[in-house]
């Protein structure tokens, strides 16, 4: 078993909920905006959400800021809890720490893989985008210049890492995934020390996401590719929101209204975007004692689209990746997704309802 497969053991092995299935979103009862909208409380005292402190997160950290959440939560209180890492907010929704999660694709596969479908559902998308190869342009002229050079991922089996892994194999290339050796020699390095890394010469350049690209190209790294360019319409799921399925189908109702909430942030996030960036930052410095400074904060953002679809094939697509590189058995996906709750909110928001591939609940 590989260190990847058994990290995601290891999280398959916690405590898991009790489970129930089918019929969540068809659950939830009709007053639910009403009652929220006169701060009266739902089906559960509290909602325990949790989100990575980043830019692709940036719908629960304005909806966090501006109270967007809680606003469509009434006398339900949200609570937040930051992660770092996928496995941990994975960890933290198997145990019960949290109820809801913004989460990237790959954890979220393997979330619901290594619990033979039982932990979670993906019930929308948050953001596509903002993901970006940046090198050392004096090391770097072209995409055939990567071949040879020492380029970092944020972490073994996330989604960066098997975004690049697959398109160093697309190159003909041959590396192996878990070491990263090979025609490129792929070094796992965390964001927060990716750029003093970049800084010192001991890496060539990087496949991250924002805001640490555009820290690159603060220190005078340039772009070569955008990954939204190898994906059709150039869109590709970079956040989810997930919950845990005891939670699903105890409090339907709690979970109708994070999903108004998120979709009336996004909404407001593409109506105001400078008012978003300007929230998102604050609530970034809130969280990590420091805010970006404008040269990596505005190319950032706009880099990342805020949507509410799930970009469902494009999820089952980064599964296919991470079982060609050989950092996942074939995963079973379907029903990863409940998107009904989602569709229902939409359609009364007057918006389009959005598919899940064939991947839902049945």
């Amino acid at each position: 078993m590989t260190a990847y497969r058994r990290t995601f053991a290891a999280i398959a092995a916690l405590p898991l909920l009790t489970l129930a299935a089918c019929g969540y979103g068809s659950d939830a009862k009709d007053d639910t905006s009403k009652v929220a909208a006169e701060g009266k409380k739902l089906s559960a005292d509290t909602v325990r959400i949790g989100y990575f402190p980043n830019l692709t997160h940036a719908t629960a950290l304005v909806g966090d800021q501006e109270g967007l959440l809680q606003k469509e939560l009434g006398g339900t209180k949200a609570t937040y809890s930051q992660f770092n890492a996928g496995p941990s907010e994975i960890e933290a929704l198997n145990s019960g720490s949290i109820d809801i999660g913004w989460i990237g694709p790959s954890p979220a596969i393997n979330g619901y893989s290594t619990t033979d479908g039982k932990g979670l559902r993906i019930i929308s998308g948050s953001a596509s985008g903002g993901v970006k190869l940046v090198v050392n342009p004096d090391r770097i002229k072209s995409l055939k210049d990567v071949k040879g050079k020492k380029i970092a991922t944020p972490q073994l089996g996330n989604t960066q890492d098997v975004a690049f892994l697959n398109w160093i194999s697309e190159q003909g290339w041959k590396v192996e995934a878990e070491s990263g050796k090979g025609d490129v020699s792929v070094v796992r390095t965390d964001n927060k020390i990716t750029p003093d890394a970049y800084k010192s010469g001991s890496i060539d350049g990087a496949w991250v996401p924002e805001p640490t690209a555009s820290k690159l190209v603060a220190e005078g790294g340039k772009v070569l590719l955008d990954e939204a360019d190898l994906w059709p319409d150039k869109k590709f799921v970079i956040t989810n929101i997930i919950v845990s399925q005891k939670f699903l189908k105890e409090h339907p109702d709690v979970v109708e209204a994070v999903l108004r909430g998120s979709v009336k942030t996004n909404a407001w996030i593409n109506a105001n975007p400078d008012k978003a960036k300007a929230a998102a930052n604050t609530k970034l410095e809130e969280l990590t004692d420091k805010a970006l400074p404008a040269n990596v904060l505005d190319p950032a953002w706009k880099s990342i689209q805020f949507i509410d679809d799930p970009l469902a094939s494009t999820l089952d697509a980064e599964a296919e990746h991470a079982v060609k590189a050989g950092l996942l058995e074939q995963p079973k996906l379907d029903g990863i997704y409940d998107l009904a709750p989602l569709n229902k909110v939409l359609k009364a928001e007057g918006k389009s309802t959005v598919d899940d591939a064939g991947l839902g609940v049945k």
